[in-house]
């Protein structure tokens, strides 16, 4: 009788290894860098809801001369807006660049000899959804794989024992939920990995990561046996996501002990765990530190689910709040990463999905003290891998509502973020209904002025 060819996986079985010791495959094997790459991880903290460039990373002076007047260069924004409102927090000189910093980020600011501000992006609509799916997946209207899918897809996962990209949202989903972290057409295994980080317990922050009925043994055999059905399922239909399916399980095997290490804090030293400092977004970036260095391709750190960002009012008091929750562990992080000898190959991405406007938000004829959204210009940093540190790129005009000097696109943005990892962003590809897709689609220019 003919003998069907043995599939890899069939080969690592039979060879005595068993589902256990497979890898993802081919699929997550990942391509060769297009070029020597600067960066080899990346780790995304998404304020989403949408901070406030004037009142962080762009200051405005402007803004107190012209105090409860209207603003000349007022755009149109999706609600009634006002006069002119100053940021009620304190900027000054950092570093020896000098790059003004808001009060809110003064722990991060110390560090900005080492930061690239960019302080010209846009975006193209007003509106959480969308602006949420161009900043993450380069689309605001079609589903498209993101941008840790893009880099999984590109690169692979440098340990096979945990998900290349991994997405940390304490307290449940942002809007647009797993969206945000999609594969779309990529196959299943690149769309990242959900973790709600507002559990201390690695049972409770990776659900059923141990088995209570069965030893790793057991699992072994209940995995193969899985395999065989679903490869008698697959030779019958044509459907990748069941490749997709057979992937997690073997991943979901192998987490079993390397998860249950990363997710661990208390195995960090005291002295590191007090630079990070107290709550879930000190643990979670603590947490991201360490599956970066395990070979996790891309983290990103959400903060908190909905738009805890989105201050249409007292944004004074919220903003405050908010920046005190991650100001220390994001000046933790680069100080850590540093010390490790990571921070050169370790690309950090701070923003959101849109900035606020200059103006005051209204309601009625009272003013909120707040903010509307504003995608006209916003500003966003990055850090580490390939960064020219101590830099300011664009600007906008001298209210802050829109991008004057140097316009930066999310395309560009995102050009720039595949460029650091050693990928030419018009040559990643992935054919699709007939046509070769790519995360910039057909726009976006590296913005090599804040490429050292």
């Amino acid at each position: 009788m003919n003998t069907p060819p043995l599939t890899r996986r069939d080969f690592l079985r039979r060879s005595g290894m068993g589902m256990a010791m497979l890898g993802l495959g081919d699929a997550m094997a990942g391509a060769k860098p297009h070029h020597a790459p600067k960066a080899k991880r990346v780790i995304h903290f998404f304020l989403n809801g949408g901070p406030s460039h004037v009142d962080t990373f762009d200051p405005k002076p402007a803004l107190e001369r012209f105090a409860g007047k209207p603003v000349p260069s007022h755009r149109l924004t999706e609600r009634k807006t006002g006069a002119a409102f100053p940021s009620p927090f304190k900027f000054q000189r950092y570093g020896q660049s000098g790059i003004e910093v808001s009060e809110l980020f003064a722990k991060t600011a110390a560090h900005i000899d080492d930061i690239a501000v960019i302080r010209s992006m846009q975006a193209q609509v007003p509106n959480h959804e969308p602006s949420l799916m161009l900043m993450n997946c380069g689309d605001s209207i079609q589903a498209r794989p993101s941008l840790g899918a893009w880099l999984t897809y590109g690169l692979g996962s440098a340990n096979e024992n945990l998900p290349g990209f991994i997405a940390m949202c304490p307290g449940g989903m942002p809007i647009k939920s797993a969206e945000n972290w999609q594969a779309a057409f990529l196959p299943g295994a690149y769309q990242g990995t959900y973790v709600d980080s507002k559990h201390e317990q690695v049972d409770r922050l990776i659900e059923n990561i141990r088995s209570p009925h069965a030893d790793s043994r057991v699992q072994n055999r209940q995995l193969d046996l899985l395999r065989r059905i679903n490869e008698a399922h697959r030779r019958e239909r044509s459907d990748p996501r069941l490749e997709a399916r057979i992937q997690s399980f073997e991943l979901a095997y192998r987490m079993q002990m390397e998860a249950s290490d990363a997710f661990d804090v208390s195995r960090e030293p005291q002295h590191i765990r007090d630079m990070y400092g107290e709550g879930v977004h000190a643990r979670q970036t603590l947490i991201a530190r360490r599956l970066l260095e395990r070979g996790v391709r891309m983290v990103q750190l959400w903060h908190g689910a909905g738009q805890p960002w989105d201050n249409h009012d007292n944004i004074e008091t919220n903003h405050r709040k908010l920046s005190a929750e991650i100001d220390q562990p994001i000046a933790a992080l680069i100080a850590d990463l540093k010390q490790r000898g990571m921070l050169e190959d370790t690309l950090i991405l701070w923003g959101g999905e849109f900035g606020r406007t200059p103006t005051v938000e209204m309601s009625g004829a009272k003013s909120k003290l707040g903010r509307d959204h504003n995608h006209y210009g916003f500003s966003v940093w990055m850090a580490g891998g390939g960064i020219k540190g101590g830099t300011v790129h664009g600007s906008t005009d001298e209210f802050g509502f829109a991008a004057q000097e140097n316009p930066t696109s999310v395309h560009d943005l995102h050009a720039t973020i595949l460029h650091l990892m050693g990928i030419n962003h018009e040559e990643l590809t992935y054919r699709y209904a007939g046509r070769d897709f790519r995360l910039t689609d057909v726009y976006g220019d590296v913005i090599t002025p804040v490429v050292a």
